[in-house]
This record gives structure tokens, sequence and C-alpha cells, in this order.
């Protein structure tokens, strides 16, 4: 089996370069806005974890003991609430939960996962919420998963056309069909069924990239990059687009009801929020996507 202890390591560095340049331009924007608001960076380590009855949460992840991240965390003028975390776990799952896992099982249960994860609430209901997240996961076997997608309170038809189309060009490089099926699969993950409507205006979602050997890897890594940059070009021109523009107490109400949805989808539906409290990681950086505020009428 290969080693791919190499490779998590040169996404994990990625990721934090990743995490480095969003930051340093959502910190620019809040400058532009007449804020001094900056990221405060949290490092946190894994918990150890041995055996089960240990809670819900770390009793899923058992033998799990190395490993960490760092939240950063920004509070200011134009994003009410950004989250920007990167993490590094390892160890083994729970015997029960390895079998819900792509390669992992009872027999063979160690994992790693390396990825970055953003989520940002926007103060002005013009600024359309975002989330990102791209990662590199190993079992038996070893693939990058991830996406982008935008959740506006108040639609803007050239916000979802300019999002799509960096996403598309960053598809369209790597797959002529990764940006139909990348999509497809944004709008029927971020959907919530019990409100029988979708989180947002959608984006791509892709899991699953398997990385049979280091050509496939380098082939995987690159797009995942692609994506990544495609992000970082577009997301801050749609913010600085929006956030000037006057709104209303309904237009806040609005805002406030959707974030709503938002917080109902990421709580019950989610991957990433289960694969987190299920592997003994830090709870406020799991927790970070949900919003500041947020109404239920």
């Amino acid at each position: 089996m290969t080693d791919w202890t190499p490779y998590a390591n040169r996404a994990r560095q990625w990721f934090e370069h990743l995490r480095d340049a969003i930051c340093a331009e959502f910190e620019a924007i809040e400058r532009e806005a007449g804020s001094d608001a900056a990221f405060e960076y949290t490092p946190w380590q894994r918990d150890t974890v041995h055996g089960e009855g240990k809670g819900e949460g770390k009793g899923e992840a058992a033998q799990a003991d190395t490993g960490g991240g760092t939240r950063g965390l920004m509070k200011g003028r134009v994003f009410e609430k950004v989250g920007v975390n990167v993490s590094t776990v390892h160890g083994a799952f729970n015997p029960g939960f390895a079998a819900s896992i792509n390669g992992a099982s009872a027999e063979q249960p160690h994992f790693t996962a390396t990825g970055i994860s953003l989520v940002a609430h926007m103060a002005n209901p013009h600024v359309p919420a975002v989330h990102m997240n791209t990662r590199f996961l190993t079992t038996t076997r070893a693939w990058f998963g991830g996406g982008a997608d935008l959740n506006p309170p108040i639609p803007y038809e050239q916000d979802t056309a300019d999002f799509h189309a960096s996403l598309r060009a960053a598809c369209d490089a790597h797959g002529e069909d990764y940006y139909e099926r990348y999509k497809k699969w944004c709008d029927e993950y971020f959907y919530i069924p019990h409100r029988n409507v979708h989180r947002g205006v959608g984006g791509i979602f892709y899991d699953h990239l398997e990385c049979a050997d280091e050509a496939a890897w380098e082939a995987n890594f690159a797009f995942t990059k692609a994506v990544g940059e495609a992000f970082l070009a577009v997301f801050p021109q749609i913010v600085r687009r929006r956030m000037g523009l006057p709104f209303t107490e309904q237009e806040k109400v609005v805002q406030l009801e959707y974030r709503g949805r938002y917080a109902e989808f990421n709580l019950v539906y989610d991957r990433g929020t289960l694969f987190g409290l299920r592997t003994g990681g830090n709870i406020e950086a799991i927790l970070m996507s949900l919003p500041p505020q947020a109404n239920w009428s």
C-alpha cells in the first residue's frame, strides 16, 4: 500500500497557504470598509480518545490520539463572522463508524484527514454568505473532496453567474464533464428535505476523487488547488460589489430567517459536521459554520 504521508503533508501545506491568502484578502476588505478587524488564530490539539463510552462525539473515534489544527476567526464590519480552519488529524475509527467511511473497515480502521474549511456570514444582507472546503483523506484508499457554494439571502443573478463561471473555468481545465457533474452533486447535496428548498444558489461539490497512484494524486491535487484559487478570485469581487449597498430592516429579517435554514442544514445533514464530531475534532472549529444570529419564524 502506498505511504500517503508525504502527499498529506503537501496537501496540508497548500491548505495553509490558501488560508493565509484568503485571510489576507478578507482583512484587506475590512480595511477598505474602515475597520481594523483581523483574524484571531487559535491552535488546538486533538483530545486523546481511547475506547468507547466517552460521549457520542468522542466515542465514535476509538484510539484517536494525534493531530490538530488552527481555527481562524474574524468578526468585523463587513464579515460579521468568518471562520477559516485548517486541520490535520489521524487515528482509528470506531469499528461501527469505520464501515461508513470509504476504504475503512473494522479490520482496517486507520485514517488521515487534512483540509481547509471556510464559512463566512456577512453583515450586509445584500452580500451572500459562502462556504468553501477542500480536503484530502486516506484510509486503505486515498481521495480528495471539496467544493464551494454561494448562499445569498437576497440573490443577484450577476453574483450567481460570476461565482459559477469561476468554478466552471476551474473544472473545465481538469475534466470536460467536471462542472456539470459537480454542479449537480452540489444541488443535490445542499438541499434541505424538510424545507423542500436548496440552501443557496449552488456551486460545485465533489468527493471520492480517488488517487490510485501518484499520477492520479497529482491530477486531483491540481484540480483541488484550482477550486481554492477560483474561490479566492471570485468571492472578494462579489463582496466588494455589494458591501456598500444600503439595506432595510425587513431585508435584515430576511437574512436572519435565511440563516436559520443554513443552521438547520449544517446541524442535521452536513457530513463534515458529523465527521468532525465523531473523530474528536475541536468543537468550536466544527461549529464555527453556525451564524452569529438567526431567526425562526
